[in-house]
């Protein structure tokens, strides 16, 4: 190109000759010849091979410590949040963002490994953020109930521990099993029981014997649904010493922290198949699982390390 261009030929004319784009000796000459200067190949070279060196060490997940730490903690069921935000603790000095890793999921190159499949969603495509429109029904179903109108505003601020969260998941609609999740709205920590039916009794049981093992303290609010498993609530209440709120019928996101809890059990225990089929082990492996499991909001600490944080003040 240099000799075509001392001759004064167009770029148009020399790419003909060189059976190139045009618009790619443009390029060539804009990263190698900026601002007028003139076009001189060994430099071009140097330039070439600098930037080609300076990628191929700084692009991430060509960083090998960096590569396998995306993809090991990928089939751990992280998100690529989580991953982004827990290297610079793990690694310090190393970093890759959360978008990176989106982009290298689904790339058309990587697809065919289905690295979408360990996240949350399990999307084949990426989606954008939208929103949706919901019934709105402000009745109540659960006698006696207090309705989360009354709950108190520090709660929605998530300025202390002991503030939890419960709901059911269910696999098969036939089925009489289910499984009770309960979250702690500041910690994150999640325990999950399985149930042996849906009465209310079975779900007052198991509330009460995994959360009465945490100081009283810590046991503050309940905040659930008007399902129909709640109706014991006065008994929770006074066996666990704590106020018991109830959401408004289908605002589901009033109990946001449990809902997104419920999303990332089901990366384990998918919609339609029959809990029946899973273990006490591995359903207590999922919690230890997602207890183990840094997350933004506790600045990449896990839930268990932050209620342990939490429990040891609480101690002093």
């Amino acid at each position: 190109m240099f000799a075509f261009k001392e001759q004064g030929l167009s770029l148009r004319e020399i790419g003909r000759r060189l059976n190139r784009d045009h618009t790619s000796l443009s390029d060539e000459l804009k990263n190698n010849a900026p601002y007028g200067a003139e076009y001189i190949p060994c430099r071009a070279q140097r330039l070439s091979d600098k930037r080609g060196w300076r990628q191929r060490c700084k692009a991430p997940l060509k960083n090998p410590l960096v590569f396998l730490y995306v993809r090991e903690h990928l089939r751990l069921g992280w998100s690529p949040d989580e991953i982004s935000g827990r290297l610079k603790l793990d690694h310090p000095g190393e970093s890759i963002s959360y978008e990176a890793i989106y982009r290298y999921i689904y790339s058309k190159k990587m697809r065919r490994y289905k690295y979408w499949e360990y996240l949350t969603l399990g999307r084949k495509k990426r989606m954008k953020k939208l929103g949706r429109s919901v019934r709105r029904d402000n009745s109540g179903k659960i006698p006696g109930s207090i309705s989360i109108d009354l709950r108190p505003e520090v709660v929605s601020l998530r300025s202390r521990v002991g503030d939890w969260e419960t709901d059911n998941i269910i696999g098969k609609l036939t089925d009489k099993t289910a499984l009770s999740v309960t979250v702690e709205r500041v910690t994150k920590l999640t325990l999950i029981t399985k149930l042996l039916d849906r009465l209310a009794v079975t779900k007052r049981d198991a509330l009460v014997r995994r959360l009465e093992i945490f100081p009283k303290q810590i046991r503050l609010t309940l905040t659930t649904d008007n399902g129909s498993e709640n109706s014991c609530h006065l008994q929770i209440s006074e066996d666990l010493e704590l106020l018991m709120f109830f959401c408004h019928a289908y605002h589901s996101w009033e109990k946001g922290t449990v809902e997104n809890m419920n999303g990332r059990i089901r990366r384990y225990i998918p919609k339609g198949i029959s809990i029946d089929t899973f273990s006490e082990e591995y359903i207590q492996e999922v919690e230890k699982r997602l207890n183990s499991t840094p997350r933004k909001c506790l600045g990449y600490l896990t839930p268990y390390e932050k209620m342990s944080q939490v429990l040891s003040l609480s101690s002093n």
